[in-house]
């Protein structure tokens, strides 16, 4: 068996690399048993240690309990949102319970669980260091969170509800990329191009040669059609139409999500009372910088205060400009992004589009790595021999330019596909730490949706799209430049409400002008983006930022309503999400439109009772980067406080700690304010 299933042998590729060439869908559910069985013996031998439970013999040992099904679960995991064909995606029903009933048999194991309290009751006697204290508290809590105080009959309702629940995330995000791939409008007639970018139609036209139309024009839901639709297109109708279709993806219809919504937020706050809180959001918050979630109400609600009155100035200047340009006098959500870019273009001569030329990607890649080289001392280097899941997937070996320190694998992967779930994201294929007893480097990898090349252009990317890369490429380097112990606490792996820190603060280099000279060059003369351009794009940053950030304190607010609320009480996802948002809405709700059944961040993506985390670590990124322009934007004592304090040192100490090593003390929740313009 295991001789031909690549799974259940050493990879012997660079790093251990994972040989995606060889693995076939056939090879997970195999492998993955396997890798259960191997899990189980590692538990029983830790339960059948006679000698008296210690950290090394029950807290480390369990760490590495898992290794085989944590390394196929994080393959299969990443795959199946990043080129899941159907039959790939079919597993998932099939992987995810497997994989809920293993953890839950760990967590939810008496004898297992005794000894781990017995470590923790006793840890003083230990002579642990700080990383490993860390340690043993989130094992021992992560029992507590997991269960491990229950009765027997409250632990198989446990059991259930966690099965339950890993297979209705799947298969909600499933109905949304289906309901996201299920409209396509063609269009043949030049006058409804009117107004779109000749980068845009030049898409729309491969897209519908694709698909066999040739000499039409596909617009679709996925962000690099719809947006630039819903900004240039000057036909309202097919503006609307647009708007329509994305707002109402997966309500009602074939792929509703309606009837999930419900079950999942039902099962959850069964889930949080369960184990003696008062609600998801009580359970989730606990292991949170904000810990409950009157800190988040209160948080986003002076944001709200802040930002609201901007936001209806800003949409009042927008209805006043499209009155004047075009006599409209009702102002619709399908018409704010037309005509606040036509707003934009007159108030700083500016328009996005003019950006797009300094932008070809593989320019803005080069820039992010000269970015890491600057800051961090990191260097990239390709190596197309190992092996990648998709031939647009790139891979690089990453290294420590003074010493020439191998730091890692770097994987890319930028353009949509139909098996590939929208948005963008960093994940890894391996987390730095101990594995097999050894301490091993990262593989990461960083997977976006950005406008394709065409067949007379290479792909030139928009401001939005520059500022997600550097956005993943900050996660990216918290995975590479992880030093730590163990996996469970290296990198990424922190509190959520600080694990956008690292990713938010890069974004801030390509709004300034030493930061964009680096990279930004005319892709055909080579020519550095004019300063006048430069100068315009950043007077252009804090346009609409009351708009902008109510937006984002609405996603947060209906996030904290969904999982504050007592489900039982909710009968229509509709009028529920309209009661959560009413204070932050700046237009009147439209009728079928719905955006909770869309909210895969919440509702499938792990960011549940968590979304205000966003703007938590703007507030942060933002105080951060006063200190990065206080001394230079590239000042290697301030970088190299942020790498040693922040970037390094992953969960092994709480995050206020750590931020207070590199700032000197807590952060100023005024920074974003002041960085928005909106005090």
């Amino acid at each position: 068996m295991s001789s031909n299933n690549p799974f259940l042998t050493k990879f012997t590729g660079k790093d251990e690399a994972v040989p995606f060439d060889q693995i076939k869908v056939e090879h997970y559910l195999p492998a993955l048993e396997e890798a259960i069985k191997i899990a189980k013996e590692n538990v029983a031998k830790i339960k059948a240690n006679t000698a008296a439970p210690d950290f090394e013999n029950t807290i480390v040992a369990l760490e590495s309990a898992s290794e085989l099904a944590e390394k196929i679960a994080l393959t299969y995991g990443n795959l199946e949102v990043a080129n899941a064909d159907e039959a790939l995606q079919a597993l998932a029903k099939d992987i995810y319970p497997k994989l809920t009933a293993l953890s839950s048999d760990i967590s939810l194991d008496p004898e297992i669980f005794a000894r781990v309290k017995s470590v923790y009751d006793n840890r003083a006697s230990f002579k642990l260091n700080g990383e490993q204290n860390r340690l043993l508290e989130k094992s021992y809590l992560s029992f507590a969170r997991n269960g491990a105080l229950l009765s027997a009959t409250d632990k198989d309702k446990l059991r259930q509800i966690d099965l339950d629940l890993s297979v209705l995330g799947p298969k909600y995000s499933e109905n949304v990329l289906k309901a996201t791939n299920a409209f396509e409008m063609y269009l043949d007639k030049k006058e409804d191009l009117e107004g779109l970018p000749e980068g845009a139609l030049e898409a729309a036209a491969a897209m519908a040669e694709a698909k066999g139309k040739k000499g039409q024009w596909l617009f679709n839901l996925q962000i690099p059609s719809y947006l630039p639709f819903m900004t240039y297109a000057k036909s309202r109708p097919l503006r609307e139409k647009m708007w329509r279709a994305y707002s109402s993806r997966a309500f009602k219809g074939e792929f509703d999500n309606q009837e999930l919504v419900k079950k999942i937020v039902t099962l959850r706050a069964e889930r949080a009372k369960l184990l003696g809180f008062k609600t998801h959001a009580d359970f989730v918050l606990a292991e949170r910088m904000a810990q409950n979630p009157l800190t988040v109400f209160d948080f986003l609600q002076k944001l709200l205060t802040a930002s609201r009155e901007a936001g209806k100035r800003d949409v009042a200047e927008v209805q006043s400009f499209a009155q004047q340009l075009d006599g409209l006098t009702d102002l619709k959500p399908w018409d704010f992004g037309y005509y606040s870019e036509k707003l934009k273009e007159d108030k700083y001569a500016f328009n996005e589009e003019d950006l797009r030329p300094y932008f070809k990607l593989e320019n803005v890649v080069e820039g992010v790595f000269t970015h890491a080289k600057k800051l961090y001392g990191l260097t990239f280097k390709e190596n197309k021999d190992i092996p990648v899941y998709h031939p647009e997937v790139k891979a690089y070996e990453v290294f420590e330019e003074k010493s020439g320190k191998y730091m890692g694998l770097f994987y890319t992967d930028f353009f949509p596909r139909e098996t590939k779930k929208g948005g963008a994201w960093m994940t890894q294929f391996r987390n730095q730490g101990l594995s097999e007893g050894v301490l091993k480097r990262p593989h990461v990898s960083i997977v976006c949706n950005f406008t394709k090349p065409t067949p007379t252009k290479p792909s030139l990317l928009t401001y939005d799209e520059v500022r997600t890369l550097f956005h993943e490429f900050g996660h990216a380097l918290h995975g590479m430049l992880s030093d730590c112990t163990y996996q469970s606490l290296s990198g990424p792996n922190v509190y959520w409400d600080f694990v956008e820190l690292p990713s938010q603060i890069m974004e801030n280099w390509v709004g300034e002008k030493e930061g964009l000279d680096l990279f930004a060059r005319h892709y055909e003369t080579n020519e550095p983006m004019p300063a006048e351009l430069i100068h315009k794009l950043k007077a252009s940053q804090k346009f609409q930022a009351g708009y902008m950030s109510c937006r984002q304190i609405q996603f947060g607010l209906m996030d904290m309503a969904w999982h504050t609320a007592d489900p039982s009480l909710i009968k229509d996802v509709d009028a529920f999400e309209e009661q959560a948002t009413a204070d932050t809405r700046l237009f009147a709700k439209v009728d079928g439109a719905n955006s909770s059944v869309s909210f895969s961040h919440i509702f499938a993506g792990g960011y549940s009772a968590g979304y205000y985390s966003y703007k938590w670590a703007e507030v942060l990124d933002a105080d951060a980067f006063e200190y990065f322009k206080e001394k230079g934007l590239f000042d290697p004592e301030v970088a190299q406080k942020f790498k040693e304090n922040i970037l390094s040192r992953g969960g092994t100490e709480h995050p206020m700690e750590l931020y207070k090593k590199f700032r000197g003390r807590e952060p100023d929740p005024k920074a974003l304010l002041r960085r928005d313009g909106l005090i």
